[in-house]
């Protein structure tokens, strides 16, 4: 299996590589006053509003460090039951994709955070692969990704 391999902090996590349809170099993002830690912001795709999470917030660490190998993965997130949506994700380094042998990866026993899945260890160490559908929990999911109407305070 393919997996896009980026960092947060020290260690190496993956995406499967079928989920990232773009990564982006670091842009200006709008702040969103009141939003969770997570929420780096919103960045102007296009034309079109795309929220993005701060990988290194969302695991329980600091803001991810702007710097000029910080990349937005741009992915298609798709909540249980749920309409798909894009999604940016604020990774602090990206280093590649890599191939993981689906048949070495072992649980990793970590109940703490859902979104955290199998590991794989090679050459380099561990790498943990994330569960995009699992990254949001329910109320940021909602608040990031609320029925038209409703995100204006309009009743749909």
């Amino acid at each position: 299996m393919k997996v896009l391999v980026f960092h947060i902090g020290a260690d190496r996590y993956g995406l499967p590589l079928a989920a990232v349809q773009r990564v982006l170099p670091l842009m200006e993002l709008k702040a969103l006053p009141l939003a969770p830690d997570a929420v780096a912001g919103l960045m102007n795709l296009h034309g079109a509003s795309v929220p993005v999470i701060d990988l290194c917030r969302i695991s329980g660490g600091a803001a991810a460090p702007q710097q000029v190998d910080t990349r937005i993965l741009l992915v298609d997130y798709r909540a249980p039951q749920g309409e798909p949506h894009a999604l940016g994700l604020l990774a602090e380094k990206v280093q590649g994709v890599q191939d993981v042998d689906a048949a070495a990866l072992s649980p990793s026993g970590v109940a703490a955070a859902p979104f955290l899945g199998a590991v794989a260890g090679d050459a380099a160490g561990l790498v943990q692969l994330v569960r995009l559908e699992e990254l949001l929990p329910p109320p940021l999911r909602a608040l990031l990704f609320q029925p038209e109407g409703e995100a204006r305070g309009i009743p749909s």
